[in-house]
């Protein structure tokens, strides 16, 4: 079905994660409305503004980890996992 796509299992579990964290998201939004709160972001943001901005914060991490290192990939994701995870709590 997907031939046409160059999919490795990595890839496809990244994706299905994201389906997975966008689904608990839209549930858990509907069970508990999201509230906007000022972290040290310095901007109103709410669940969803974080994890949106965590994403893309460790998607920037993982590059620049690429672009400058030749260390480990798994130190890589948790460090972006990690910077993630901060902006998620704290942002």
């Amino acid at each position: 079905m997907l031939d046409w796509m160059v999919w490795t299992l990595p890839t496809a579990l990244v994706f299905a994660g994201l389906v997975v964290l966008l689904a608990v998201m839209a549930v858990w939004g509907r069970i508990s409305p999201p509230v906007a709160r000022r972290g040290f972001l310095r901007i109103e943001t709410d669940r969803g503004d974080r994890l949106y901005v965590g994403l893309i914060s460790a998607a920037v991490v993982l590059a620049g980890w690429i672009a400058v290192t030749d260390l480990s990939m798994w130190l890589a994701l948790g460090c972006a996992l990690l910077v993630a995870v901060v902006i998620g709590m704290w942002g």
